[in-house]
């Protein structure tokens, strides 16, 4: 099984409010039909980001903050549900039977983290060869009130429940980058022991999830968690190279536990 993710700065443009990438998505969701058409036993969790959509009223309402904003909670929840209905639309429209299941349904969310998600559903659709479809949406926080959880916190509560052989997070970057904001050298494997030396930072846009470092600190916290789980962060703005990636293709950088070798330039 994979985990796939299509980040909020792939499938949106981040810089203007509630604006997808149409012809984008259309195109990744063919190279995914594509894919499991070359692998019929291919199964897939697919998850996306909010990127203009649910980033920019967070932002405005701090839903991400805590507190007891319920009407901007709502709003929140309508801007991300908006983009997930593109993406579903996007899917079904390539010939793929996707479902979606917003966390925002069933998530209960301790200090920012799930401790609880209606998992069964899923593990159902996926049986069933459906496409299953989770997102990065908001949810009620015990104690904080309002919190957003991020795609990769799905994940990281899924992982070990539905035990995914490979995490593939497609975005914009060619890997996770070792000289931000020069972005010249990426790389090929990093292990928690060098995030430390290592200048990783958020996203260039609006992203109360945190961006990279936060997509870098969950892919190695799942990494830890499953032995012998690939994780890699990817760009799919090539034609292409989301299909490649589904087929077993190795691109960007590999998110590894501690027993990996160090990480390397290229």
């Amino acid at each position: 099984m994979i985990f796939l993710k299509l980040g909020g700065s792939l499938i949106t443009f981040k810089d203007r409010a509630e604006t997808e990438r149409g012809d984008v998505l259309d195109r990744l969701a063919a190279e995914i039909a594509e894919a499991r058409h070359a692998d019929p036993q291919l199964e897939i969790l697919l998850g996306h980001g909010s990127g203009s959509f649910g980033h920019s009223a967070a932002s405005r309402h701090r839903t991400h903050l805590g507190g007891e904003d319920w009407i901007g909670l709502a709003e929140v929840w309508r801007s991300a549900n908006l983009l997930n209905r593109l993406v579903i639309d996007a899917l079904i429209g390539a010939g793929l039977p996707a479902l979606s299941f917003p966390p925002s349904a069933s998530a209960r969310v301790r200090n920012g983290e799930i401790v609880e998600l209606a998992v069964e559903p899923i593990r159902r659709a996926i049986e069933v060869r459906l496409l299953p479809v989770v997102q990065g949406d908001v949810a009620f926080d015990e104690p904080a009130g309002t919190t957003i959880l991020s795609t990769e916190r799905v994940f990281s509560y899924l992982a070990p429940r539905l035990h995914p052989q490979r995490v593939l997070l497609a975005g914009i970057d060619r890997g996770v980058y070792l000289d931000f904001p020069s972005n010249t050298k990426i790389a090929e494997k990093i292990r928690p022991s060098d995030v430390a030396r290592l200048a990783i930072e958020g996203s260039s846009a609006t992203d109360v999830t945190g961006g990279m470092a936060d997509k870098v600190r969950h892919g190695l916290a799942l990494a830890r968690s499953l032995p012998g789980l690939e994780v890699r962060v990817f760009s799919a703005e090539e034609p292409g190279a989301l299909r490649e990636a589904l087929l077993g293709g190795t691109p960007g950088t590999l998110l590894a536990d501690d027993s990996a070798p160090s990480a390397e330039r290229r």
